[in-house]
């Protein structure tokens, strides 16, 4: 039976005064629906509750906040990783020789450190755009991409452009040892979008499912699993068959993990060893699968336009609520 929950996000106290915080425009508001009982006879009626503020990344209360994305490596060598619990959203992309990165997107809670964090891909850029211009934090890129990274709606973060934003961890071996530092990334960058919309819905799941103790995704040469836990009410995940963990704070533990089946194709770019580059394509629609609250959901996902957000829809077309909480995108090869 695994143990308690490593909590990722501040206590209760906060995220009480949180709670009532709203924004109009930026962030889902939604009020809780519970009816309070009438106040005594003669006694005056309070003001009725502000709507609570939710974070349209993870349906929790939050206040908004400018996005911070950064690339993370995932390679064998540089696990553990720091700071990926406290992220809102994770995405598992394919890079060269078949293995994968994660670019995590921050808003709500930003840890002290994040990494290691590694290079920049084509596929990045059209993957943001629903997110407006964020900070994109990244150790570098491809010579011929840059200027493609420089000209898309972003706001490019690197260790030779902001030399203060980044630490080397003289414990780790390079590359695997460039950390982030978030405070630091997010002031180069005061300009950069407030958390939006980009297609989420959260809420109670829907009737039908299929009851799942775990599920497994393959890449060509890395493995996730996804395995339910009851105690944690979330997914515990593990890669290449050993439990993932952040430093900071423990097993990760995602509420929502969304496998998309997209196309992965060769783009136009090669890494220094000459291998091409996978491009994963994230703009139109194909099949998914969600899985939430211990159950599989067979799903739709579509996305017509690269500013859009995506849609998650059950196959007769109703959107599909994710539970509250992380939520984790593999980007898998249909």
């Amino acid at each position: 039976m695994p143990g308690a929950r490593t909590p990722r996000r501040p206590g209760a106290i906060r995220i009480a005064l949180l709670s009532a915080v709203t924004v109009a425009g930026l962030y889902g508001c939604s009020s809780d629906g519970e009816k309070e009982s009438p106040p005594p006879s003669g006694v005056p009626p309070s003001a009725p509750a502000s709507p609570v503020a939710r974070s349209p990344f993870t349906g929790l209360p939050a206040k908004p906040a400018q996005v911070l994305a950064v690339k993370i490596d995932n390679v064998q060598a540089a696990r553990p990783a720091t700071g990926l619990g406290t992220a809102d959203l994770v995405y598992v992309e394919q890079v060269e020789g078949g293995v994968t990165r994660l670019l995590a997107v921050y808003s709500a809670h930003l840890p002290d450190r994040i990494g290691p964090v590694r290079s920049a891909r084509e596929s990045d850029i059209s993957l943001l755009r629903p997110f407006g211009r964020p900070v994109l934090a990244y150790s570098g890129a491809q010579s011929a991409l840059n200027p493609l990274l420089r000209a898309a709606p972003l706001y490019p973060v690197t260790e030779g452009d902001t030399p203060e934003a980044f630490v080397r961890d003289a414990g780790r071996p390079a590359p695997h040892n460039l950390y982030l530092r978030p405070e630091q990334a997010l002031a180069a960058a005061p300009d950069a979008t407030r958390a939006r919309d980009i297609g989420f819905r959260f809420g109670s799941a829907p009737a039908e499912g299929t009851a799942v103790n775990s599920t497994s995704v393959r890449f060509p040469a890395a493995r996730y699993t996804f395995t339910w836990s009851a105690p944690d009410k979330a997914w515990r995940v593990a890669m290449d068959g050993r439990t993932a963990r952040s430093t900071d704070t423990g097993p990760l533990t995602p509420e929502t993990v969304v496998i998309q089946y997209v196309t992965v194709r060769p783009s136009g770019f090669r890494d220094r060893f000459g291998s091409v580059s996978p491009y994963t394509e994230t703009v139109g629609s194909g099949n998914a699968v969600v899985l939430r609250d211990g159950r599989s959901h067979q799903a739709r996902w579509n996305r017509p336009a690269a500013d859009d957000g995506t849609a998650f829809t059950t196959p007769d077309g109703t959107p599909l609520n994710f539970a509250r909480g992380q939520v984790w995108v593999v980007l898998a090869p249909r």
